[in-house]
């Protein structure tokens, strides 16, 4: 076997893993020290072996990262070519716990991006439930109004504009049988924060207002249809801007609109 058939045999990266028997680790021990090229290719595998410790250092401690250092590395970057054997099966074992840490570190990332992926997979069934239910509400919200405004039994009232709000209008869709009262509030503004839309019932001679109800969740409602209580006999509907949760009695001077029944 020439010198580069030896070379290229393996039996030189056995000899710095400390893997070869106590006859063949003199043999190429000696050669080494006779053959300038030996003892280079030991010294490459060797600083090999450092470049690669240094590339996984992230996956080590700091402590272990310098004992394995110190282990291979001279004052001049150079390892010592004879070491002994002992202190090779020494290398082994960090060498294989390199790698040990090297596979657990790649296991513990495929784990964190499938992690990360299961998270995403909620997210998105969490926001398709959302639209499905907001889908849901907004259909409701389309057939109440449709079922109100189609509802011929329905006696529809108009609220015009008052001084407060000239532009603002409303509707009073009330069913007299069922006592059902529905307000259409697409023409009010909307309220500010802190303040609420309250429904009027109005007797006229005298004046006597009776709360039937409040427009909450006014930006909620898409359709601005909103279900009030029972009328009675009122002569008219007014609907007033009020604190939130609404007042005792009305705010004349927040009066939006107004209509006679």
């Amino acid at each position: 076997m020439d010198k580069q058939e030896y070379i290229d045999s393996g039996i030189l990266e056995l000899y710095v893993f400390g893997r070869l028997d106590e006859p063949e680790f003199s043999e190429v021990t000696k050669m080494a020290e006779s053959d300038a090229d030996i003892k280079a290719e030991i010294i490459s595998i060797e600083k090999a072996i450092i470049n690669f410790s240094e590339s996984v250092s992230p996956f080590l401690s700091s402590e272990n990262y310098e004992k394995i250092r110190e282990a291979l590395m001279l004052k001049h970057g150079v390892v010592d070519i004879a070491p002994k054997k002992s202190n090779l099966f020494l290398y082994l074992g960090y060498a294989a716990s390199i790698l040990l840490l090297i596979g657990v570190g790649y296991q513990y990332q495929k784990l964190e991006e499938k992690d990360a992926q299961i998270v995403n997979v909620e997210k998105e069934r969490s926001d398709l439930q959302k639209s499905v239910v907001d889908l849901t509400l907004q259909n409701k919200e389309s057939e109440t109004a449709l079922s109100v405004v189609r509802d011929n039994n329905n006696a529809v009232i108009a609220l015009a504009g008052q001084e407060v709000s000239p532009t603002s209008f409303a509707k009073v869709y009330w069913n007299k049988d069922t006592k059902a009262v529905h307000i259409d509030a697409a023409g009010l503004p909307e309220p500010p924060e802190g303040m609420v839309y309250q429904v009027w019932a109005l007797k006229l001679n005298p004046l006597t207002p009776t709360s039937i109800g409040l427009l909450d969740n006014f930006k909620g409602n898409s359709k601005r249809i909103f279900n009030v209580e029972n009328a009675n006999e009122a002569e008219a509907f007014g609907i007033t801007l009020e604190p939130a949760g609404g007042s005792a009695s009305p705010t004349l001077e927040q009066l939006y609109t107004l209509g006679k029944a």
